[in-house]
């Protein structure tokens, strides 16, 4: 079982927004030993998706927005509300349509986990790695940051104003 402690202390501490997101990338590499980690927002009503972490943000900068393409990730992610796992470079570039810059980087799988807050996903936390690494324990070990993502997502729009 991961250690929650350091993420419960990022949502009391100051700056809790902020913190958070942080605490919450290091969540997700404690559970599923990743190489990179981003979280995105979906504006489903504008087609829209906008990225607001990032551990690496020379090549996944947080910011701009990015439309939402109709492909078997909208169809899991967002209408079915699953989790969406490509463990092969070919899964990524059927879905992603920067599969190379993500090859480039060394990473040839993801695990995408909606955040679903009253019905709705409010977006989803990205975790990529090496091909194959998202075996069926990892999918399942990744339920654990469902709640903590949760969270997350609901301190952000506190602190931005925004309604959930």
């Amino acid at each position: 079982m991961a250690d929650f402690a350091p993420f419960v202390a990022a949502m009391a501490g100051p700056n809790a927004s902020q913190a958070v997101f942080k605490a919450l990338a290091q969540l997700a590499y404690d559970v599923l030993d990743l190489k990179q980690f981003t979280i995105m927002t979906v504006d489903q009503k504008r087609g829209v998706a906008a990225r607001i972490f990032s551990d690496d943000p020379v090549p996944y900068p947080v910011g701009g927005e990015k439309p939402i393409l109709d492909t078997i990730w909208t169809k899991t992610v967002l209408e079915r509300q699953e989790t969406f796992v490509g463990n092969t470079i070919e899964d990524l570039a059927e879905v992603f349509p920067d599969w190379e810059k993500i090859q480039s980087l060394g990473l040839e799988s993801c695990l995408n986990l909606p955040i679903i807050i009253d019905g709705n996903v409010m977006g989803t936390l990205n975790c990529l790695n090496v091909a194959g690494h998202f075996t069926p324990e990892r999918v399942a070990a990744a339920n654990q940051l469902k709640l903590p993502g949760a969270a997350a997502f609901l301190l952000a729009a506190q602190a931005s104003g925004a309604k959930t």
